[in-house]
């Protein structure tokens, strides 16, 4: 099911494209609606979509401008324009920004129908050379992960965001809703198994494996694995 936001200034006719209209039988999961750009554009921030049906004549943000920020931004969302106006510039300036196609008010139930069925063929596509699961937001989490485990002395939030071209918000609420926890306990979790991996081995000092797994301070290290094991360091260390 393919996540869905309509952007849409007059009231009468969003509610009728978010209610009227069967999505789920094609796919498509309406998870917003917005009566401008520029608020649709704030909850993609720290929200995700896959596609995004928007007007082009809008109050305060227009669609033009809202697919530039898409754009811009690296945000990887199909976009379809909506306008009642029979006007090449308007085509010609939704084409270059990247749109999926333009449909024209009032919409015929057969030419939307036919519209988001192109799109869903084109993302079922995509994700089909995304790599694991056919999908490209695993890709995303996949890559983050690696970073993590790689980078467990520096790794941040706001640095695997980075490394993705994510805002950390967005990449934050995206990990969550992939995985079922949140990014600051997945990487918890990765420092206190490599943790106790190095504990086994008596090469490593404690000092040391603070610092290999993110600690600056072995007493912060020695509490966050007390919390997570239930055992200072050095008793599980005796123990194994």
């Amino acid at each position: 099911m393919y996540r869905l936001i309509i952007v849409e200034d007059e009231d009468k006719i969003r509610a009728g494209i978010v209610n009227l209209f069967p999505w789920a039988n094609i796919g498509y999961s309406v998870v917003g609606d917005f009566s401008n750009g520029k608020d649709a554009f704030d909850y993609l921030q720290t929200n995700t979509a896959d596609v995004v049906l928007t007007d082009v004549c809008m109050p305060v943000m227009d669609g033009i401008e809202l697919a530039q920020k898409l754009e811009d931004s690296g945000k990887p969302i199909t976009v379809v324009f909506l306008s009642a106006y029979r006007d090449f510039d308007y085509l010609h300036k939704a084409m270059l920004h990247g749109a999926q196609d333009y449909l024209v008010k009032p919409i015929k139930y057969d030419e939307l129908v036919a519209c988001f069925t192109r799109v869903k063929t084109k993302l079922n596509q995509q994700n089909a050379h995304t790599g694991e699961d056919s999908s490209y937001y695993k890709q995303i989490i996949q890559n983050v992960r690696k970073f993590a485990e790689e980078n467990l002395r520096e790794a941040t939030l706001e640095k695997a965001a980075a490394r993705v071209n994510m805002s950390p918000g967005y990449l934050s609420r995206l990990f969550r809703e992939q995985t079922g926890v949140n990014f600051t306990d997945e990487l918890l979790k990765l420092r206190m198994v490599k943790a106790a991996r190095l504990l086994r081995e008596i090469d490593y000092k404690l000092y040391e494996i603070s610092e290999i797994v993110g600690y600056s301070n072995p007493k912060n290290f020695s509490r966050a694995f007390k919390q997570y094991y239930h055992v200072t360091p050095r008793e599980f260390r005796n123990r194994e």
